[in-house]
């Protein structure tokens, strides 16, 4: 990716964070990751913190209030959609804050938001089905999630003078595509939606986040085998996934791996476990998975610092806060090594 508007040293975080303060997570991704920093989510806050709900809160027109099953459409904003307007603005006065107190400012921000596929497979209809299930409603939430996802481009960027990048996270894509999806009564499953009906979706919100931002869009899947032919031919400049899981996958998934990367694709790849017990790994021992990566797929190593960028695996909403640190610049170190392997890598 040749006009990507990072530096090749940095590196990441996928969105979330664990506690409920905002002013405390944009200091902390700021001052870790002071080359790409994004806009930290805390879904511990509960309604309109989590993913759908801070994104449901950008539509455009459309209303959701929280149901016994999860977020629902209702027909006027009330306490629940507010919330999560409210506590995306929260966000963005702490981070703009933290930004400016930083001194000089990064030169791109990352926002994150759910795709067209994971927001309409979570979100219900009045009367009880997925919002996906219905072509019109499915049809309105894309345009309204890609007009939303404009002005909120345009908000972060107003407030920190630097350019925006857009990642769509669709964890459940996967399950849209085949047919796992369950329905929201748990007693049947949702039918499969064709691969050229998702591509068309998430292609049109792909454009429509491209075109307000004027730089790459990454499309984040956390699935064991995120769809990435699908995800290149709708036209993702970027897929962030976990590669530890896919560490040791089956030669086509691979090749898929490849043919992004020979395409021009970035990955962001994510190296280090955001929980458990176990003391982080060493910066050699998280980013074996990367050189192993291109050295299988025979590429030169120098394509990490070309078009790779380090995350964690995922989220860190379930960590530790004594963890996030340590995470934070275990993959901030991972940047530097993909530019200046150590001797004897």
């Amino acid at each position: 990716m040749d006009n990507a508007p990072w530096l090749a040293t940095s590196a990441t975080g996928i969105g979330s964070l664990p506690g409920v303060d905002p002013v405390e997570a944009a200091r902390i991704v700021v001052g870790e990751l002071p080359e790409l920093p994004h806009l930290p989510e805390l879904p511990a806050r509960g309604v309109g913190a989590d993913l759908i709900g801070r994104t449901a809160g950008l539509l455009v027109d459309l209303a959701v209030e929280v149901a016994p099953s999860g977020y629902r459409v209702t027909a006027h904003r009330g306490r629940d959609h507010r919330r999560a307007v409210d506590l995306l603005r929260f966000d963005l006065d702490a981070f703009g804050e933290a930004v400016e107190r930083a001194g000089t400012g990064p030169g791109v921000v990352k926002v994150q938001l759910a795709g067209p596929w994971t927001l309409t497979a979570q979100l219900e209809l009045a009367r009880g089905h997925r919002v996906l299930t219905d072509s019109g409603a499915l049809r309105e939430f894309t345009e309204s999630l890609s007009e939303g996802l404009t002005a909120h481009v345009a908000e972060v960027a107003k407030r920190t003078g630097a350019r925006v990048v857009v990642q769509l996270d669709e964890p459940v894509l996967p399950a849209v595509l085949t047919g796992l999806l369950p329905t929201p009564s748990k007693l049947g499953t949702v039918a499969a939606v064709p691969e050229s009906e998702a591509r068309e979706v998430l292609a049109t919100v792909l454009d429509s986040a491209r075109t307000a931002s004027g730089q790459p869009v990454i499309v984040h899947c956390c699935a064991k085998r995120p769809p990435f032919a699908l995800l290149r031919a709708a036209g993702a400049d970027a897929v962030a996934f976990d590669l530890t899981v896919l560490w040791n996958a089956s030669t086509p998934v691979l090749d898929e791996i490849g043919e992004g990367w020979e395409a021009g694709m970035t990955l962001f790849l994510g190296l280090v476990p955001p929980t458990g017990s176990e003391p982080l790994p060493s910066v050699k021992d998280a980013a074996r998975p990367a050189f192993e990566l291109v050295d299988r797929l025979g590429f030169a190593r120098s394509l990490l610092a070309d078009r790779a960028v380090p995350t964690p695996c995922c989220g860190l909403a379930g960590a530790s806060q004594g963890r996030v640190r340590g995470v934070l610049s275990l993959v901030r170190d991972l940047g530097r090594a993909f530019v200046e392997p150590p001797e004897g890598w």
